[in-house]
């Protein structure tokens, strides 16, 4: 018996999937079949009650994800204090993030954290939101990127930085004029915004809302390069993270209006899976990202 065969059995049981197990470990859906097997042969056990229905350990298989998750745990812990002990920064970093983040957000840092420990490859995913969350909690990546945070037992949250908000809109659009836009004065302007299960989207509902502002949906995407094309040829203005707008407002194919009634924020956080045994590398690569 190997800790590999062991991993991979945590890891199958915690996605409930053979697909998502073996593309955490880098094998085949048969090489994970095959090691499922070659342990219930040795522990002479049924781990795994087979049904195209529903996936569940058997009470042998749960025994075993427990003692099994503590030798793995145990088992990266030393291979991360002897990196450390060594001054050995390397390996490979999955990380999933949102559109946005990935996009604008990251890539300075990623170039800063190469640049210091070349030998780490940094594996980027973009997804939606719940994607990120389900691929932290499933092992599939170490860490997650996300706007807007939200609490969950299972994950440790980092706070990064808060971008402001801002209006966005057509260059020949009257708000571009103005440095300034009071809430009020976006009722009954055509909007475009995310796809409501967006967390960026549900936290412009609530100022909306919190302020008595009732605007005009006429498209939502679900991701922001799609809002500003939309707001590019005049179909509507927007709210934004002001990060995300940096080089159309340079071009000047977007113009960037400021909101008043206080200030605005879209909070960055990242994400991990609480008692996941960070490596050396990881660390500094959140270190690097908690930088200002």
């Amino acid at each position: 018996m190997q800790i590999e065969s062991l991993k991979v059995f945590c890891d199958l049981a915690e996605t409930e999937s053979f697909t998502k197990a073996a593309q955490i470990n880098n094998v085949t859906q048969s090489a994970v079949s095959q090691q499922i097997s070659s342990l219930e042969k040795q522990f002479k056990s049924l781990l795994i009650e087979r049904s195209k229905k529903k996936f569940r350990l058997t009470r042998e298989g749960q025994v075993l994800y427990e003692f099994s998750k503590q030798i793995i745990q145990n088992y990266d812990s030393l291979h991360s204090k002897l990196q450390e002990i060594k001054d050995i920064i390397s390996g490979t970093i999955r990380v999933a993030t949102i559109y946005s983040i990935g996009l604008h957000d990251l890539p300075p840092y990623i170039k800063k954290f190469l640049k210091s420990y070349p030998t780490v490859n940094v594996h980027v995913e973009y997804r939606r939101a719940n994607q990120v969350y389900d691929d932290v909690l499933s092992n599939v990546v170490d860490l997650g990127l996300v706007a807007y945070p939200t609490r969950e037992s299972k994950l440790e949250t980092i706070a990064l930085r808060k971008d402001p908000l801002v209006l966005i809109c057509h260059p020949q659009h009257p708000f571009a004029k103005a440095k300034s836009v009071k809430l009020k004065s976006l009722t009954g302007q055509k909007f475009i915004g995310f796809e409501p299960d967006i967390p960026t989207r549900k936290a412009l509902d609530r100022i909306l809302k919190d302020n008595n502002v009732e605007v005009q949906h006429v498209m939502e995407f679900d991701n922001i390069e799609t809002v500003k094309r939309a707001v590019e040829i005049d179909a509507g203005i927007s709210v934004v993270p002001q990060g995300t707008v940096l080089q159309e407002v340079a071009k000047q194919t977007l113009a960037q209006v400021q909101l008043e009634d206080g200030e605005y924020f879209r909070p960055l956080a990242a994400i991990y899976k609480k008692n996941k045994v960070l490596s050396p590398a990881v660390k500094q690569f959140l270190a690097i990202l908690k930088e200002s």
